[in-house]
């Protein structure tokens, strides 16, 4: 069984991406380099939050997907246990 799924990545892949894409703007950006990081230290707090909060989600709805996915599994294997077909 893929313990990834689908969700599961594209959640993933649009919090590393949006972490990348701001990263990458503040290093772009035309500041000095004291400015720089103490815009990067005030901030990082938020994007870790941010980050915990999205990959939390993720666990959620691939959990909600795992256990449901299960119950379907069971069902079809009592089915076929009782000589139905489905």
């Amino acid at each position: 069984m893929n313990t990834m799924n689908t969700t599961t990545k594209v959640i993933l892949g649009v919090t590393l991406a949006a972490a990348t894409g701001a990263a990458i703007g503040m290093l772009l950006a035309p500041e000095k380099g004291s400015d720089l990081q103490k815009k990067i230290k005030d901030n990082s707090k938020d994007w870790l939050n941010a980050f915990f909060t999205i990959l939390s989600t993720g666990k959620e709805i691939a959990s909600k997907f795992t256990e449901q996915e299960e119950l379907e599994y069971e069902g079809a294997d009592n089915k076929l246990n009782d000589g139905r077909e489905f």
